[in-house]
C-alpha cells in the first residue's frame, strides 16, 4: 500500500478517536508529513526501535510501541512456556517517556507478565543492572539516547542484562511483524505492576563505587571535578556516586542539572559534540578544575576533558578516554600480579585498533564485534565460565568496567576516570600523561569521523547508493597510500588487494566497509542503525618514543586525518 492507503487503515475503529482525528488532519492538510509518517513501518531492529514521536506507522506512538511490546510478550511466553515471567522497565527524561513506559507496562501486565518500574527516570546502565539483580527474564528502557528532542526509543534487554542479540533479536522481530492492532492488549493488570523503592538504586551505586573507585584514595580530596548531565538522567546517580567514593570538590553545571526533554542549553545533548560541554568547560576554567565530565540523556555514555601538557583543557575523543581506562585496568592487574591467563577486553570493528595493540602488550585477548555494546555483552555471555572480562569500549564514548552489568556505563566509568586523574595528580603526573604513556607502549593513534545526515525517504536512498558505489568501485588509495585490505562485513569477506586472497570474517554480517592502506591508515564507512546518517571513521598512527614528542606527533596525525577527510568531501 502507498502512504495514503496505509494512513486510511488508521481511521478504523481499532484506533482511538484522537489518533483518527490526527490522521484525518494529515490526509486533509499535510500530504508531505503524511508521506513521511506512513510510507513505511518504523523498524523494530535487532536492538529495539528509535524514531520521531507522532502519529503514523513510521513514528513512535501508542500503537507502534504496543505492537513491539505485544510481539515481545508473545515471544517470551513462547520461549519460556509456562514459566511466570518478570520484566523491569526504565525510562529517560525525554518527552512522553513516562507515558510510553506506562503503555508498555500495561501491555506486558495484560499478557500476564510481572513488571517492575522505577518511580522516575533512571540511567540506562541501572536498567541493565536491575535485570539480573531482580532475576528478570527481560528488560526495556524508553530512550533515544542523544537524538534530538523530537525522538524517543525502545531498547530491549535479555535476562543477562545485555541488549538482545541472535537468535532472540530476529525471532522477536518476526513476532512483532506478525502483530495486528487488534492483537494488542492495552488494558493492563495493576496487580502485576510494582514500583521499585530505592533498594535497587543503593545496590547499583555500591557496585559502581566498588568497580570504579579504589580503597586507596590518593588525591581524592584535592581533585577538582566539573560534571554536567546535560539535562539527562545521570543527575540522580553520578553526583551521589562521586560523593560515596570520597571526592569532595565536585562542581555541577547549574544551568544543565534540571532534567528536560527539550535539552534547552545545547544544540545536541551529545557528549561527542564539543558544544555540548562548552558550559562545563567555562565552569572548569573558573574553578580551575582538573577534569570535566558530561553524560548523554540516558546516562550510558560520557565525554571527558582534561588538562594537556601545557595545562589547557582539551576534549578527549572516545577512543582516547577508553585507552586511559583500559590501560589503567590492565596495568593494575599486571602490577598486582593478578593476571590468570584467561582475561579479555572487548571492542568494535570501527573503534581504534590500539585496543588490539594494548591486548598484545599485556598478552591477553581483544575480542572484536560490530558497533553496539550488545555485541560486547554477547562476548561476555559466550565466555562465561571460561574467560574473565576486564573491560570493553567503543569509539562513540561508551565504556564498561567488569561484569556487574552489561551495557555502556557512564557512572562507573566516571568514577574510574576520576580515580586515575586523582592518583596521577598525587604522583605529580596527570591523566593526560597516562594517555601518552599508553601510546608509547603501543603506537600513537589519532581518530576522527564525519557524520553525514540524510533525512527522509530520499536520504535513505542516497545512503544506500553511497554504500553500493563504494562496493562496486572502491577507492584505490587514500592520501597517496594504496588500499591493501578491504573488509566487507556485509559479505563477511576480507580481501587482500595485493594478492587477491579472500578470507572469511567471523563476525555477524553488517553493512560496513573498512579499508586499510599500506601506511596503516584505517577508513570505515557505516550507515547508522538508529539515525538517518552515514558515518565515516578515520584512524591513523605512528611510533612515539617520548612524552615530549607527543604535541608535534599529534599535529602530524591530525593533518593526515584532515587530508583523508578532504578526499571524501
Amino acid at each position: 500500500m502507498n502512504a495514503l492507503d496505509r494512513a486510511k487503515v488508521w481511521l478504523g475503529e481499532a484506533y482511538d478517536e484522537e489518533t483518527r482525528n490526527e490522521v484525518q488532519n494529515l490526509i486533509d492538510n499535510d500530504p508531505k508529513l503524511l508521506e513521511e509518517s506512513f510510507y513505511k513501518d518504523l523498524e523494530f531492529g535487532t536492538g529495539g526501535m528509535r524514531g520521531i514521536m507522532g502519529t503514523g506507522t513510521n513514528r513512535l506512538n501508542k500503537y507502534t510501541l504496543g505492537a513491539a511490546t505485544q510481539g515481545l510478550a508473545n515471544y517470551l511466553k513462547e520461549f519460556h512456556g509456562d514459566k511466570e515471567l518478570k520484566m523491569v522497565i526504565a525510562h529517560d527524561v525525554r518527552h512522553n517517556s513516562r507515558k510510553f513506559m506506562q503503555i508498555v507496562a500495561d501491555v506486558l501486565t495484560a499478557n500476564g507478565i510481572k513488571v517492575f518500574i522505577f518511580d522516575n527516570f533512571r540511567p540506562t546502565p541501572e536498567l541493565s543492572f536491575a535485570v539480573r539483580h531482580l532475576g528478570c527474564d527481560a528488560g526495556i528502557v524508553l530512550t533515544a539516547s542523544h537524538n534530538p528532542p523530537e525522538y524517543n526509543g525502545y531498547k530491549v534487554y535479555w535476562n543477562d542484562g545485555a541488549q538482545i542479540v541472535p537468535p532472540h533479536d530476529k525471532a522477536i522481530i518476526e513476532r512483532v511483524g506478525a502483530v495486528k492492532v487488534e492483537d494488542i492488549k492495552f488494558n493492563g493488570n495493576p496487580e502485576l505492576l510494582e514500583t521499585l523503592d530505592n533498594h535497587v538504586d543503593d545496590v547499583f551505586l555500591k557496585n559502581c563505587v566498588k568497580y570504579g573507585a579504589r580503597k586507596q584514595k590518593d588525591g581524592y580530596k584535592s581533585l577538582k571535578i566539573v560534571f554536567t548531565p546535560i539535562h539527562g538522567t545521570s543527575i540522580v546517580s553520578i553526583p551521589e556516586a562521586l560523593d560515596r567514593a570520597g571526592f569532595e570538590h565536585v562542581y555541577l553545571v547549574e544551568e544543565q542539572i534540571k532534567p528536560s526533554g527539550d535539552f534547552p542549553t545545547v544544540k545536541s545533548p551529545n557528549p561527542e559534540e564539543p558544544e555540548a560541554l562548552s558550559m562545563a568547560l567555562d565552569l572548569a576554567k573558573t574553578v580551575e578544575a582538573d577534569i570535566v565530565i558530561g553524560t548523554d540523556p540516558d546516562g550510558d555514555r560520557l565525554g571527558i576533558a582534561v588538562r594537556d601538557l601545557d595545562g589547557n583543557l582539551v576534549l578527549l575523543n572516545g577512543n582516547q578516554t577508553n585507552v586511559i581506562l583500559t590501560d589503567f585496568l590492565l596495568n593494575e592487574l599486571e602490577t598486582k600480579n593478578e593476571f590468570q591467563g584467561n582475561e579479555f577486553i572487548g571492542s568494535t570493528i570501527v573503534t581504534s585498533d590500539i585496543f588490539l595493540d594494548l591486548a598484545k602488550h599485556y598478552d591477553i585477548e581483544c575480542k572484536l564485534g560490530l558497533t553496539g555494546f550488545k555485541w560486547i555483552g554477547k562476548m561476555i555471555r559466550e565466555a562465561e565460565g571460561k574467560q574473565k572480562f576486564v573491560c570493553g569500549g567503543e569509539e562513540s564514548f561508551g565504556f564498561m568496567v567488569d561484569d556487574f552489568l552489561r551495557d555502556k556505563d557512564s557512572v562507573t566509568s566516571t568514577l574510574l576516570a576520576c580515580h586515575i586523574a586523582a592518583k596521577a595528580k598525587s604522583e605529580g603526573s596527570s591523566i593526560y600523561k597516562k594517555l601518552i604513556e599508553a601510546f608509547i607502549k603501543t603506537k600513537c593513534y589519532q581518530e576522527d569521523l564525519i557524520s553525514i545526515v540524510k533525512p527522509g525517504i530520499s536520504g535513505a536512498e542516497e545512503i544506500k547508493q553511497m554504500m553500493k558505489d563504494w562496493r562496486s568501485n572502491p577507492p584505490k588509495s587514500f592520501d597517496g597510500s594504496p588500499v591493501v585490505v578491504l573488509n566487507d562485513y556485509k559479505t563477511q569477506e576480507s580481501k587482500n588487494l595485493k594478492t587477491g586472497e579472500i578470507t572469511p570474517i567471523d563476525i555477524t554480517a553488517s553493512n560496513v566497509l573498512i579499508f586499510y592502506t599500506e601506511d596503516g591508515s584505517k577508513i570505515a564507512a557505516r550507515p547508522s542503525g538508529t539515525e538517518p546518517k552515514i558515518k565515516f571513521y578515520f584512524s591513523v598512527h605512528t611510533e612515539l618514543d617520548h612524552v615530549d614528542d607527543y604535541p608535534a606527533t599529534l599535529e602530524k596525525l591530525k593533518a593526515k586525518i584532515e587530508r583523508l577527510k578532504a578526499e571524501l568531501s
